[in-house]
């Protein structure tokens, strides 16, 4: 397949399994082991596009065990180039309602203990760039859309906390006085390994509640955050169809260029 028309990667969650037309799973080997479950090839409108469930199809693993590196090195296997990141998160400003849809232009990671790097034990120091973490031409495309299916806010930070817990009341709001947007537990290393692999990726946020520190909020609980998810798919079905087919065909951007000039010490997919 010709790389102009390299088919859209989406790592996303409940709710989504069913977006793709035409879908036929695949079995993908990486050196990092297995991806969260078989990506899923099919189509959505015109462009092809290859699913993967981060979690796992049955929501086994928690954000912290979650095979990140497998994941993207998947994707890029089966020639993505472009992947977009649906994925629940809380609001730390009072204005950011359930069901908004952020586009973040920065994170924080407060994770650890997570592989975060390809780049490991392989006798050589890989030093990738990082400032900008979200693919432009992926958010602008999103800010472009004539009619979204969701009310979208253009720029925030996100602050990844390690989970699978929520944050206490403190701790949110240091999140917020630290300049945080929203708080979520995926966003990364997947943002920083997608940039390891030259892939263009942008963060699509979807507000399930707000968090514990922000005036008035209640405490969050799973079962709260699943239910405001929920209630949010079809529209966010509806979103990344407008999305995909809106994303350009033409693979030159910055997030391709990541890689130039550095040793790297094995060939990638």
């Amino acid at each position: 397949m010709a790389s102009s028309a390299s088919p859209v990667g989406i790592i996303g969650g409940s709710g989504l399994y069913r977006l793709l037309d035409d879908a036929e799973q695949v079995s993908v080997r990486t050196p990092f082991g297995e991806p969260s479950d078989p990506p899923t090839v099919g189509r959505l409108g015109s462009r092809q596009v290859v699913f993967l469930p981060r979690h796992g199809a049955d929501h086994r693993f928690p954000p912290h065990r979650v095979n990140y590196r497998a994941n993207l090195w998947a994707l890029r296997t089966l020639g993505v180039r472009r992947v977009l990141g649906p994925s629940a998160v809380g609001a730390l400003r009072p204005d950011l309602a359930p069901g908004t849809l952020v586009i973040p232009d920065q994170l924080v990671d407060r994770t650890w203990g997570r592989a975060s790097t390809f780049y490991d034990d392989v006798g050589a120091v890989v030093h990738v760039g990082l400032a900008d973490p979200y693919c432009p031409q992926g958010r602008q495309a999103v800010r472009a859309l004539p009619d979204p299916a969701m009310q979208v806010v253009d720029g925030g930070t996100m602050i990844v906390i390690q989970g699978p817990r929520f944050s206490t009341r403190a701790e949110s709001r240091s999140n917020a006085a630290a300049g945080g947007t929203i708080v979520g537990m995926t966003g990364m290393p997947e943002a920083a390994l997608a940039r390891e692999l030259a892939l263009c990726y942008t963060s699509l946020a979807v507000v399930t509640d707000a968090d514990a520190g922000v005036e008035a909020a209640g405490a969050v609980s799973h079962q709260a955050v699943l239910a405001e998810f929920a209630r949010s798919v079809d529209r966010l079905r509806t979103l990344l169809g407008q999305l995909v087919e809106a994303l350009p065909l033409d693979d030159e951007c910055t997030c391709r260029h990541a890689l130039d000039g550095l040793p790297l010490p094995f060939e990638l997919p």
